[in-house]
């Protein structure tokens, strides 16, 4: 006879073993990757704290400025508002598009991700140019009323906190909805059949077991929102919305006082690792599980048919994509057409969207491989390490592109020459800046695998190894295409970590667009951008489609 206790003390002891708590151990092939990715991640923190500490006793005066503390208050503020915001956006959404018969689901699973591939500074600007004063709906309004003899001379201003709040949030609710549509895909249904045949009502079964069930797919995904939004730099500086970011931004340009921004940046670190602390409590409050509770395949509940409620879920999910990707396309193809009437060429820039494409791919799979041991070493082995392994990752999404490419940039002049302005160090810029995007959704879908299934295997005689690329890997497959597609698409768009690292000649469509949008050419900038999210749209209608073969 032997016990699970048993199987866990077979496997091999670590030389970390002192840091993870419990009879388990994990194997060098999970701990000496996840030591390797920990060098990547200080990359950027190492380069602050030099930077900052070169100052000297000013250093403590430029942290606590007066200035700083109303930084921090705006900065919270709008982390807050865009978490809430994307978690009630996206939970509605995501249980609408999988465990319901609304018509056309698999185009809404669609269309509610292609937000992500909107870089916000474009976003930002066609929110401006819609909605803002003397805008698009201005016009509008007073072409409306304009036979009443009413007329229509200022509408209120969407600048400052309204609309980065609202720019930030119809972009990064995807970040909310694609963790909790892997969660329900991967959710062991048998719970809720037992609760519906203890006589639960659909409500109840939702509150009291399918929506404990999915707290930590919301945690993860309001966690990313929030890092999103304090690491953004378009929208806020768009709509002259002062952040830390946007102070950091001012500062590294403008060239006025690096060793400011450098401690503003451990400002946003910080910031970042109080975010994924009070993530990690609200997690993990009341304990639990949320793995399978039986063995074989899991499969989805008969959808919940709508009735009379499917034209109203159909008219929510049409306006979240109308505002959310319908009106800044819309803003775009008007100024692609307005170019192309005044004798502007259209240039789509196939180049770029190769170059995009294919470094993007490259960040999806290299940042998958990587999240993979954290993902793992934080569910399987927790511990001290692991646990702040998993914070450190969230550091390099919180802190502006900028920052993390002047960290490799410090590492490569002075300790790997040969690495700079090359493919693999822009590679390294993505993985620091994306990894937490793929740690999530490897992570939701990691908590549901029962451990016995691993254990199992071990006690075959199957080494480490095998048992993480046949069994969990193959278990977490939703997961890993979710993360891999969340990470390909904000390659897609990333602009400040491009810039600077790219090789000599080598151009995405992010910084063909920035380059024209700069110049004020928005007509050039235009045609681009429509590129880059019909090219993004691919992959995730590939992604779509493969889940509704396995699912049907």
């Amino acid at each position: 006879m032997f016990s699970i206790a048993d199987l866990g003390r077979s496997v091999p002891r670590s030389p970390l073993g002192w840091l993870f708590e419990g009879t388990t151990r994990p194997s060098a092939v999970v701990w000496a990757p996840a030591l390797l990715i920990a060098g990547l991640l200080l990359t950027g923190p190492a380069y602050l704290t030099l930077r900052t500490l070169g100052a000297g006793p000013e250093a403590i005066d430029l942290i606590l400025r007066p200035r700083t503390v109303a930084v921090i208050v705006r900065t919270v503020a709008l982390m807050a508002a865009v978490m809430i915001g994307c978690i009630a956006i996206a939970a509605p959404l995501a249980w609408l598009t999988v465990r319901t018969d609304l018509p056309g689901r698999g185009f809404w699973r669609v269309a509610t991700m292609l937000p992500l591939a909107l870089p916000s500074y474009i976003v930002g600007f066609a929110i401006a140019v819609g909605l803002g004063p003397r805008g698009i709906l201005q016009g509008w309004l007073e072409a409306a009323f304009a036979p009443f003899s009413i007329t229509i001379d200022r509408i209120p201003s969407i600048y400052g906190f309204p609309g980065a709040a609202f720019t930030l949030i119809i972009i990064s609710f995807p970040y909310v909805l694609l963790p909790i549509r892997a969660a329900l895909w991967n959710m062991d249904t048998s719970l809720e059949e037992s609760a519906r045949v203890l006589g639960r009502t659909r409500r109840q079964t939702f509150t009291s077991v399918t929506l404990p069930m999915l707290r930590p797919a919301i945690l993860a995904g309001g966690l990313l929102a929030a890092l999103y939004a304090l690491s953004d730099f378009g929208a806020v500086a768009i709509m002259r919305y002062e952040t830390f970011t946007w102070s950091i931004f001012i500062q590294y340009g403008a060239a006025l006082n690096r060793t400011l921004a450098a401690a503003w940046s451990l400002g946003l670190i910080v910031l970042a690792l109080a975010v994924v602390w009070g993530e990690h409590v609200a997690r993990n409050a009341g304990g639990g599980r949320y793995y399978l509770s039986g063995g074989g395949a899991t499969r989805l509940p008969t959808p919940v048919p709508l009735g009379h409620w499917r034209w109203p879920a159909l008219l929510y999910c049409g306006l979240v994509a109308i505002v959310s990707l319908g009106l800044p396309v819309a803003v775009l193809a008007y100024w692609t057409v307005r170019g192309v009437l005044a004798g502007e060429p259209l240039e789509l820039l196939w180049r770029a969207a190769a170059n995009s494409v294919g470094v993007s791919a490259l960040a999806a799979v290299l940042t998958v491989l990587c999240a993979t041991p954290i993902a793992v070493l934080a569910v399987r082995y927790p511990g001290l390490f692991s646990r702040w392994l998993e914070r450190l990752g969230f550091i390099g999404f919180a802190l502006p592109g900028i920052v993390i490419a002047l960290g490799l940039v410090y590492f490569g002049a002075n300790y790997a020459p040969w690495l700079y302005q090359s493919l693999a160090m822009l590679a390294l810029a993505y993985v620091t800046l994306f990894l937490p995007a793929a740690v999530g959704s490897l992570r939701t879908s990691l908590v549901q695998v029962r451990p016995e299934f691993e254990d199992a295997a071990r006690s075959l005689g199957k080494s480490p190894l095998t048992v993480l690329f046949t069994i969990t890997l193959s278990l977490i497959r939703p997961g890993i295409l979710t993360g891999a597609a969340l990470v390909f698409l904000l390659t897609m768009k990333e602009l400040p970590a491009t810039l600077i690292l790219s090789p000599i000649g080598f151009t995405t469509l992010a910084s063909s667009i920035w380059a024209a949008a700069e110049e004020a050419f928005f007509a050039r900038a235009a045609a681009p951008a429509l590129l880059l999210v019909a090219v993004s749209s691919v992959p995730l209608a590939l992604i779509t489609m493969r889940e509704e073969r396995r699912r049907g």
